[in-house]
C-alpha cells in the first residue's frame, strides 16, 4: 500500500486507490476503510467499484457497522470461518479428494505431491483465499528448486483438481477465473537424450566395475528394456516370467497393466539379482521397496556423461534411440515397447529411423 497513491473521500477513514477490473481491465476504484477497534488500528478492503458496486457512502456505512461491533472485520470473519467445522479448508478438500480417489493407482503419487509441494502453503487456506499470486509463488518456488517442468506442472494440476473436486461436490465455490488463474510451465516433451559410442562404452565400463551391483543392474535394466524408473523401483519377482520371457508392468504411468518382452541381456541382469530374499527385485531398507537412489548421478559423473543427462530417464531415451536408429524396429513396435498411449510420444525418434532407412537405401549405389 505504501507505494500506491491513496485518494481521500468526503468520509473520514474511507479512501480509495486506482486499479483495474481483473476480468475486463477497465479502470476502477478500490475502496478501503480505516478505523480503531480494541485499541488497534484496522485497515482493510471494503470492495471494488464495479464488481462489488462499492461507493464512498457504502464503504462508510460498512466502517460504521464495524466500529459499532455490528459487523466483523475481514480478519474476524475469516477466523470464525476457520473455527466453523463446516468450513472446508484446502486440506479438508484434499482429504475428501483422497478418500474418493483411493482406489486409483496413481493416488499415491498425488499424495506425495500434496505432502511435498502443497500442504504447507495451501493446507490451512480456505479455497476462496487461493489466488493467482499464490499459484505463481508456488510455481516460482518449485522452479527455484530446479524441479523438472513436468514435476512443477503436476503439482499445479493437482491443486487445480482438488479445488475443482470440491466445487463439483458443493464443498466450496467454483474457481473464480478473475482471481485465480493457473499458468502452466511449458513442457518440451520432444526432448531426447542420447549417448554416443564413446559415452556408452564409458558407461558400460563403469557399470561393469561398480561395487554396488544392485544399482548397476538397475541402470542396465533401464538401458536394456526402456523401463521407467518407477517401474523398476516397484518391480517384484512375481512380475518376472522367465518361462514366457516377459515382464509384467503394473499400471505404467496410470495406464492399464501391460507386458513387455524379456530379452536375453535383460534376463542376465535379472538372473544376477536372483540371490535377493526380498519380494522386490531391487530393494531398499529392510528388504522393502526402494524410495530414492543417489548413486545414479555418481555413476554418470564417473562415466563422464553430460551434467544434463538424467540417469534413468536418459537411459530410457538411449534404449528408444538405439532401436529407432537400427532401422529394424517400426514406430508402432517402439510405442508398444515403451508403453506409450499414443504414437505421438514416439515421433521424437522418427527422424532416427528415417536416417537409418536412408543409409540402407544408399547401399544401392554400391550394387551397380
Amino acid at each position: 500500500m505504501a507505494t500506491v497513491k491513496r485518494h481521500k473521500t468526503d468520509y473520514k477513514g474511507v479512501f480509495f486507490i486506482e486499479g483495474k477490473d481483473p476480468s475486463t481491465g477497465v479502470p476502477e476504484r478500490i475502496f478501503y476503510i480505516r478505523y480503531y477497534k480494541n485499541g488497534k488500528s484496522v485497515e482493510e478492503k471494503a470492495g471494488r467499484q464495479h464488481k462489488d458496486r462499492m461507493s464512498p457512502a457504502k464503504a462508510n456505512r460498512l466502517r460504521v457497522l464495524r466500529l459499532s461491533g455490528k459487523a466483523d472485520s475481514n480478519n474476524e470473519r475469516r477466523a470464525k470461518q476457520r473455527d466453523d467445522r463446516s468450513t472446508k479448508t484446502v486440506e479438508r478438500l484434499w482429504e475428501a479428494f483422497y478418500e474418493y480417489k483411493r482406489s486409483n493407482r496413481s493416488i499415491n503419487d498425488d499424495r506425495n505431491r500434496w505432502n511435498r509441494y502443497l500442504l504447507n502453503d495451501f493446507g490451512k487456506k480456505l479455497p476462496e483465499e487461493v489466488v493467482t499470486t499464490d499459484v505463481d509463488k508456488l510455481r516460482a518456488r518449485l522452479e527455484d528448486k530446479r524441479l523438472a517442468p513436468a514435476t512443477v506442472k503436476q503439482a499445479l494440476v493437482l491443486l487445480k483438481r482438488i479445488l475443482n473436486f470440491g466445487a463439483k461436490r458443493g464443498l466450496c465455490a467454483p474457481i473464480n477465473i478473475s482471481t485465480l488463474h493457473f499458468e502452466m510451465p511449458k513442457l518440451n516433451n520432444m526432448r531426447t537424450e542420447d549417448l554416443n559410442k564413446e559415452q556408452l562404452a564409458s558407461l558400460f565400463h563403469v557399470l561393469e566395475n561398480d561395487p554396488n551391483r544392485m544399482i548397476a543392474n538397475m541402470m542396465l535394466l533401464a538401458l536394456y528394456t526402456g523401463m521407467r524408473k518407477g517401474e523398476i523401483y516397484k518391480l517384484k519377482w512375481e512380475h518376472v516370467d522367465f518361462e514366457r520371457a516377459s515382464i509384467f508392468l503394473e499400471a505404467p504411468k496410470g495406464q492399464t497393466d501391460q507386458r513387455i518382452p524379456l530379452n536375453s541381456v535383460a534376463r542376465k541382469v535379472l538372473e544376477a539379482q536372483m540371490h535377493s530374499e526380498s519380494e522386490y527385485v531391487f530393494y531398499g531398507r529392510k528388504k522393502g521397496r526402494l524410495r530414492e537412489v543417489k548413486s545414479f548421478r555418481r555413476i554418470c559423473r564417473e562415466a563422464g556423461l553430460p551434467e544434463s543427462f538424467r540417469p534413468m530417464h536418459g537411459l530410457r531415451h538411449v534404449f528408444a534411440s538405439s532401436l529407432a536408429s537400427s532401422g529394424k524396429v517400426d514406430m508402432f513396435a517402439l510405442q508398444k515397447l515403451l508403453t506409450h498411449k499414443t504414437p505421438a510420444m514416439v515421433q521424437r525418434y522418427a527422424h532416427l529411423r528415417d536416417d537409418a532407412l536412408k543409409n540402407a537405401s544408399e547401399v544401392i549405389g554400391d550394387s551397380y
